[in-house]
């Protein structure tokens, strides 16, 4: 999923949105950009329950997210 255009909170709404359209154990990907998203999402969603499983960062300086949905 591609939040790059997205500001605060929307980026976690949209990821959120997602993963409660998931079942337990699925992964989302998630693409962002910026401070704010790159700190608040995936704090957010572990503390909801999800886990963060990896993170990379792509040649454009986008952060790539996989988050496991819980």
């Amino acid at each position: 999923m591609d939040i790059t255009g997205e500001t605060c909170p929307m980026t976690y709404v949209r990821t959120r949105l997602a993963l409660d359209r998931m079942q337990p154990g699925q992964v989302l990907c998630v693409r962002l950009r910026g401070a704010d998203p790159e700190n608040n999402v995936p704090r957010t969603a572990e503390q909801q329950g999800h886990a963060v499983i990896a993170t990379e960062r792509d040649a454009d300086g986008t952060m790539i997210l996989y988050l496991r949905r819980a």
